[in-house]
């Protein structure tokens, strides 16, 4: 199945986790990814914490766990591609209330990610 198919089908929660220059993780909670094609996706974030980390570290994880009741959703490993300030596209692609701006008034960046691996939610496909 296709990240596009999956992630309009599939309802739960997503947390991205992020580490700045310094190895401090941060983990967030964020909507479904905006699946551009099959290996870009994209997030709508606001300037805090987790904006600031991807500005020295670009590597990323998102975890997707789906609301059946099981341990089911998938992890994708994200390396950051480029990022759009205020972009027009951003109201396009909201799910909910695309003319609120961010809670504190601020800036909205539209950030690519590369996904680099796709990996069900618990296990893995090798050993490695």
């Amino acid at each position: 199945m296709s990240l596009d198919t999956y992630f309009a089908k599939a309802k739960g929660t997503g947390v991205l986790a992020t580490a700045g220059a310094d190895g401090k993780v941060n983990a967030a909670i964020y909507a479904r990814p905006h699946v551009m094609d099959e290996e870009t996706v994209a997030f709508i974030m606001a300037d805090r914490l987790t904006h600031s980390n991807i500005q020295s570290n670009k590597h990323a994880c998102y975890l997707f766990i789906e609301s059946s009741g099981s341990y089911v959703g998938k992890r994708l490993h994200l390396t950051r591609i480029r990022e759009e300030k205020n972009s027009p596209l951003i109201d396009k692609l909201r799910r909910h209330c695309p003319s609120v701006k961010s809670k504190s008034g601020g800036d909205l960046y539209l950030v690519y990610y590369h996904v680099e691996k796709v990996l069900p939610l618990i296990g893995s496909e090798s050993a490695s």
